[in-house]
């Protein structure tokens, strides 16, 4: 499971950010556009020294090395422009993501290890962000299985289950968890369907 921050300031971000970590949060992709390089540094800090190596950052990304963080994540418009990875991050990237909005992108992706495929559903956190087209009978021909398609886009406790049963490899938590008034409890609930879904599988 990965969820990525609000864009915006919320209050006891980084106390409910450690708690999240605490509870087997696996990789909290770190957006916050409008930070400038002194916010980014300040915010990092102070996320637990055991946490850094499940962050991934979706800007500053020179700051990585100082911080000890291996994860890069590219938007669609950095990608497009992005004609070989830079040199500079060679040394400390060891797993790069990207975002995608349609599986021919998904399909033509090469040298990342997942991208998420957006909006599934009508986005909790963006007003009017709807799906296009239906992504579920889209992935059906999916042909890039080199990186985890990661769903993206109105995810929810309520259909969590319909988007790991249809193809998809992963999802990633936004608005389901920054909109609820109580988001460690919110992250629990979608674990535990997780949980329970894996164990019938097996």
């Amino acid at each position: 499971m990965i969820v990525i921050t609000n864009p915006f300031f919320v209050e006891d971000e980084i106390d409910i950010l450690n708690s999240l970590f605490e509870e087997g949060l696996s990789l909290l992709h770190i957006r916050k556009p409008d930070f400038s390089e002194l916010e980014m540094v300040q915010f990092i800090h102070q996320i637990k020294m055991e946490f850094r190596a499940n962050l991934v950052l979706h800007s500053h990304h020179h700051l990585a090395e100082d911080f000890g963080i291996e994860r890069f994540h590219f938007s669609e418009k950095e990608r497009k422009i992005l004609i070989d990875f830079p040199a500079s991050f060679s040394k400390s990237c060891r797993s790069k993501s990207t975002s995608t909005h349609s599986i021919e992108d998904f399909n033509s992706l090469e040298n990342f290890d997942y991208a998420f495929l957006s909006p599934v559903f009508t986005s909790i956190s963006k007003e009017n962000y709807h799906p296009k087209i239906d992504l579920f009978s889209a992935i059906k021909s999916r042909t890039n299985h080199k990186a985890k398609m990661v769903a993206l886009g109105g995810i929810d406790s309520e259909n969590i289950q319909k988007v790991l049963e249809n193809g998809f490899d992963d999802f990633a938590l936004l608005g389901n968890i920054w909109k609820n008034e109580n988001p460690l409890k919110q992250f629990k609930l979608c674990q535990q369907i997780v949980l329970s879904y894996s164990q019938s599988q097996v």
